[in-house]
């Protein structure tokens, strides 16, 4: 199921963040950025802006399954450019569609939205990322230069088939 994240979501939406985070950044970075005390700290009041945000705004939903949070996504709409700017799935339930529904559930706010466009920066050693995005139809910006260690990607919205064949 997918539904609008609630503060009450807060612990969990950050501990799954984390524990997803450190399976692509593990052997890449120092451990410190992204499992030490000040990141975590980030991370949890990052997740606690973005879930009282405006619905104008941007938003975040949460994939749960038997009760359970399974993933977890974030977008934000400012200075007319939306930006999906998280989406994370827990590692224990990679491969099993959270992903590819939490994407989904986006696209559709997305154009009900009017939002033609997004873009996200990914990590550009998460190659299980870019490859999830490029399957979705997101495009690298050769014009864009690398945003540090991430890539810049663009979706089209109108060009993602739309599953209710609308």
């Amino acid at each position: 199921m997918i539904r609008t994240a609630q503060a009450a979501d807060l612990p969990a939406i950050a501990a799954l963040h984390t524990r997803a985070r450190a399976t692509y950044y593990q052997g890449h970075i120092p451990e410190q950025a992204y499992l030490g005390d000040a990141e975590l700290q980030r991370t949890r009041e990052g997740w606690s802006r973005a879930i009282s945000r405006d619905a104008a705004e941007g938003g975040v939903l949460c994939a749960e399954q038997d009760g359970e949070l399974t993933g977890v996504a974030a977008y934000r709409t400012q200075d007319g450019e939306t930006t999906l700017t998280q989406l994370h799935v827990d590692p224990v339930h990679w491969r099993h569609g959270t992903g590819a529904a939490l994407h989904a559930a986006c696209v559709e706010l997305w154009r009900r939205a009017g939002i033609d466009r997004v873009r996200l920066e990914v990590y550009e050693h998460n190659l299980r990322a870019r490859a999830f995005y490029a399957t979705r139809g997101w495009l690298a910006d050769p014009s864009a230069p690398h945003a540090g260690t991430h890539v810049t990607l663009w979706l089209q919205v109108g060009d993602v088939p739309d599953p209710s064949g609308g």
